[in-house]
């Protein structure tokens, strides 16, 4: 009898080859990624990126994603072309999906020709993501169009790194100095003075208006401007560095009438936000919108009370007081905890402290019957619509808090169940980050939005000499505190809502100030 045949071995499979995405970041903002860069560095598995991709755009990778830092600049290469090369066909043939994150657009003297190439040579499946170049947007956001219609129809865009010690160019000056309207070139600052000698050199009249932006679209964005026969000095003067883009043309004399990005309110302003991280977004959203730069550094978390006293409910309340966004939000999470949900409340009317707390309610789909003209205890107390004698009202709110209302409307005849809710416990992230910018004198103002903020920042920077930096705050309850801490409060919102700490940073750093 023939024996049966024996089944080869399964060999071991290869992994399916992955995927490399080659995603242009855009020149700084990070708000100027395009969707699909954002879609791919969302699935990615592993993201290789840049010195000049903005570290704000890795929030949006995955936090199990590898992450390859492979910036180069001046004299210091994580790694070399062909190193970067090597890595990305690695993880692609890992069967990995890897999202390439280059500064500004990919093929823009981005060099992502070159690895577009070794994909494609070893047969990894790859994408181009086009991404927004420094060359328009940078220009751009100093209030210099690269056209105009009537000033200006053709413009290049140039490498500024090419070496004038070769024996010869490959720029065709010539064509550049006299066919070309725009010039711009691409980090260029180094080798200005050389670039200047061959526009003139070649026909262009030295009184060409001319600028050069380091940093564009950064909240540190700086623009100089002048003309060919003087902008090589002015930018060695104001000590401009790299990333920069020089733009060379008559569009560079329309930055006097159209700048925008760098005459707003609170542009180049370096401001703290000690908000818990869960609601720093809005107040830091607003200043950079103003143009400056939020730094986040939460000194507090906001932490949930375990199992909160809701015994309470078992009879009805005439009145549910909520002084904060946070008491909203968690006294719902412990009726939720507990199988209930706002009809637990029963008929209780709504008393909400500022207009924020009341949106937070109203988006639980409970209506709010009252809202003080003023977002402190004692105005509460002075305009509430009704007696309180022998009415109950409820208190969510902070384990730690002050006793203004609950004392007076005890006093006035009322029973009120004050239900701590959550507690603010003490964040160090970052402070000692905050700290050395502090002393360094890189922070030009901190924001409290409540005494719990300024408490635990006292704890934390105890004794730190504020170098300058000044202090505003959201109302006259917060700004006491940070009077009895010993600190200088340089300026109190009139209106005590996160719109109105801003209208008061404005107005703190405002040229009339």
């Amino acid at each position: 009898m023939d024996e049966a045949p024996v089944a080869p071995e399964p060999r071991p499979e290869r992994p399916a080859a992955g995927k490399v995405y080659l995603v242009g970041a855009g020149p700084g903002d990070p708000e100027l990624l395009t969707l699909k860069g954002l879609r791919a560095l969302q699935e990615a598995e592993v993201v290789v990126y840049d010195r000049l991709a903005n570290p704000q755009l890795l929030e949006h990778a995955p936090e199990r994603a590898e992450r390859v830092y492979v910036g180069k600049e001046a004299q210091h290469h994580a790694m070399t072309q062909e190193e970067i090369n090597a890595l990305l066909v690695a993880r692609g043939l890992e069967g990995r999906v890897v999202c390439r994150l280059k500064g500004g657009d990919p093929f823009v003297f981005g060099r992502g020709g070159e690895e577009a190439e070794a994909l494609a040579a070893a047969g990894v499946e790859w994408e181009y993501v086009p991404g927004v170049t420094s060359a328009i947007a940078a220009a751009g956001y100093a209030g210099i169009p690269v056209t105009y219609r009537g000033l200006c129809s053709t413009f290049a865009i140039v490498t500024g790194h090419e070496d004038p010690a070769k024996p010869e160019s490959s720029i065709r000056w010539e064509h550049l100095a006299r066919g070309v309207e725009t010039a711009v070139f691409l980090m260029g600052v180094e080798r200005l003075p050389d670039i200047v000698a061959q526009l003139t050199a070649h026909g262009r009249s030295p009184d060409t208006p001319a600028a050069l932006v380091s940093w564009g679209t950064h909240p540190h964005q700086r623009t100089v401007q002048g003309t060919l026969a003087d902008i090589a000095e002015r930018c060695r003067e104001a000590g401009c560095s790299a990333p920069a883009v020089t733009i060379v043309g008559p569009v560079a004399a329309l930055r006097e009438r159209l700048r925008w990005f760098d005459s707003r309110p609170l542009f180049g302003k370096r401001i703290v936000v000690t908000r818990a991280r869960e609601q720093a977004g809005d107040l830091a959203r607003r200043i950079e919108q103003a143009g400056g730069e939020a730094i986040l550094c939460p000194t507090i978390r906001i932490q949930p009370v375990d199992k909160p006293d809701l015994s309470g409910l078992e009879r009805p309340y005439d009145w549910v007081v909520f002084t904060s966004v946070n008491g909203v939000y968690c006294l719902l999470a412990a009726l939720r905890g507990a199988g209930k949900d706002v009809r637990a409340l029963g008929q209780a009317r709504i008393a909400a402290i500022g207009p924020e707390t009341a949106r937070a309610v109203e988006a639980a789909g409970v209506r709010v019957d009252f809202v003080p003209s003023e977002y402190v205890a004692e105005r509460v107390a002075a305009e509430f619509p009704e007696p309180v004698s022998g009415r109950r009202v409820l208190l969510p709110r902070a384990r730690e808090a002050r006793e203004v209302l609950p004392s007076l409307w005890r006093g006035q005849g009322a029973v009120v169940d004050v239900v701590p809710v959550y507690e603010t416990v003490t964040d160090e992230t970052g402070v000692a980050s905050l700290r050395a910018r502090i002393e360094a004198g890189e922070v030009d103002a901190l924001t409290f939005t409540a005494s719990s903020t300024v408490r635990n920042y006292a704890r934390l920077l105890h004794g730190i000499d504020l170098n300058g930096t000044r202090i505003a705050c959201i109302g006259p309850v917060t700004a006491a505190t940070a009077t009895e801490l010993g600190l200088h409060v340089d300026i109190v919102a009139e209106v005590y809502t996160i719109p109105g700490l801003l209208q008061a940073l404005k107005a703190l750093f405002s040229p009339r100030q």
